[in-house]
């Protein structure tokens, strides 16, 4: 009996499509091609939201708003491969944001006690007797 090895074509869908900088002096880390687009939009969005809640253009804002964008280029640059493009994963988030959901909502409004007056315990009216003399008239 022979056995018969099937070879796949995974092997081409595996390389990265990296690129490590010019030639003789490279970056010092490896990232694909959608990750730059991916940290340059990121950036964008970090910045324009920092403006929004109004913090300054100065170094700090600047340095984090890197570090955000580095942590959200690798979270999603996890996400991202072969198999699954950025187009996808953009379509999937949209999709789960539009999607249907469960009606949470309940019946009736809030309860409210403005109408209800509070204060002293108020007694019942008495009624009126007719004919009859009042109290306290002599």
């Amino acid at each position: 009996m022979t056995g018969v090895l099937v070879r796949t074509d995974d092997e081409v869908y595996r390389v990265d499509s990296v690129w490590l900088g010019p030639p003789r002096a490279t970056f010092p880390w490896r990232a694909r091609y959608v990750s730059y687009g991916v940290g340059l939009l990121a950036m964008i969005l970090v910045m324009f939201v920092q403006r929004r809640l109004g913090i300054g253009l100065d170094f700090f804002s600047v340095a984090w708003a890197l570090i955000i964008t580095v942590l959200v280029t690798r979270f999603l640059g996890q996400r991202i491969d072969y198999e699954r493009p950025l187009g996808q994963v953009v379509s999937l988030f949209g999709h789960e944001v539009r999607g249907p959901r469960a009606s949470t909502a309940v019946a009736g409004g809030a309860v409210r006690s403005g109408h209800v007056r509070t204060g002293p315990a108020v007694s019942a009216a008495r009624p009126r007797r007719r004919g009859g003399r009042r109290r306290g008239a002599a």
